[in-house]
């Protein structure tokens, strides 16, 4: 959950304006929008799929 924090505080600040700044001759640029969107798809995904154990369904047929 944590890392989807970050990933989602990082896709906000990039689309508030922050993707690329310079500090003197240093030139910095972020991660790309779609790699972090992908990213935080894939954990989603995998908070979805821990949520319903694993993704496992259990089916019981009882014959009486």
């Amino acid at each position: 959950m944590d890392r989807l924090n970050q990933i989602n505080m990082a896709i906000t600040a990039i689309e508030q304006g922050a993707q690329e700044y310079q500090i003197g001759s240093r030139r910095i640029k972020k991660a790309e929008l779609s790699v972090l969107y992908q990213e935080r798809r894939r954990l989603e995904q995998e908070l979805r799929e821990q949520e319903n154990y694993g993704g496992v369904t259990v089916a019981c047929f009882d014959r009486r």
